[in-house]
């Protein structure tokens, strides 16, 4: 059965992409690489119970990366498909939307917000949300596309038509995130942001390409033209 026609950025666009999930070479392989970078800024448990928010998680993909690092690993997003791929992975699942997390004020002591700000329309309202449930001391984590020309053409012009890029209509550049603004929407809630830019690794990248076989590291490069992670702490009593 051929895939509808859904608008770009429609949330219902991951239920008719569920089965693309965890394939290896599927139309989400380049998230996982995503996942592994963004886990690599989550630092250890300090405390026993300790909680990470996965806001837009999606099916878990955060999960393997995350799972010796001692969270309860909390996973909220909207599309119920990949919520249940999440469970089966070890997440703790809320079905939820990013603008009204269903979650206590301070209940995490990470948020990831991996692949997110891009997708949502009420940028301002999601800041709010994923520094409201951080607790003091806390750490956010996220990775977004820059709102540039580039980001542009390398994300959707170039990447919705090559062979295992990303998925066609998945992304509406009219949504793309500028640093600085999501630096400032952090600020205003006690969030202090460092940005710097990502790109999958250049040869591993031509290879799975041709292959569609392995992962690829994604590395940290002075431009943020097209990719950039962020990460900061809340600093607020």
């Amino acid at each position: 059965m051929p895939t509808p026609v859904r608008p770009r950025n429609d949330v219902r666009q991951y239920d008719d992409l569920a089965d693309e999930w965890w394939r290896p070479g599927g139309a989400f392989a380049m998230l996982h690489w995503l996942a592994a970078a963004r886990a690599t800024l989550v630092p250890p448990a300090r405390r026993a119970d300790a909680v990470l928010v996965d806001v837009g998680c999606g099916a878990g993909l955060l999960a393997p990366h995350v799972a010796g690092k001692g969270y309860r690993h909390v996973g909220v997003d909207l599309a119920t498909s990949a919520l249940v791929q999440a469970a089966s992975h070890g997440v703790r699942v809320v079905c939820g939307d990013a603008t009204a997390l269903p979650l206590p004020d301070r209940c995490a002591d990470v948020v990831s917000a991996g692949e997110l700000f891009e997708h949502v329309p009420d940028l301002p309202a999601v800041a709010r949300e994923v520094c409201r449930v951080l607790r003091p001391g806390g750490v956010l984590v996220a990775d977004t596309l820059n709102a540039t020309r580039t980001a542009r053409f390398v994300a959707v012009t170039v990447g919705e038509r090559v062979p295992g890029g990303a998925p066609v209509g998945i992304h509406d550049p009219a949504l793309f995130v500028p640093p600085a603004r999501l630096v400032a929407e952090c600020a205003s809630h006690g969030v202090a942001l460092r940005i710097r830019g990502i790109r999958p690794a250049a040869l591993p990248m031509l290879r799975w390409l041709a292959t569609r076989r392995g992962g690829v590291p994604i590395v940290p490069v002075r431009s943020t033209a097209v990719l950039y992670q962020a990460w900061g702490v809340r600093n607020d009593d």
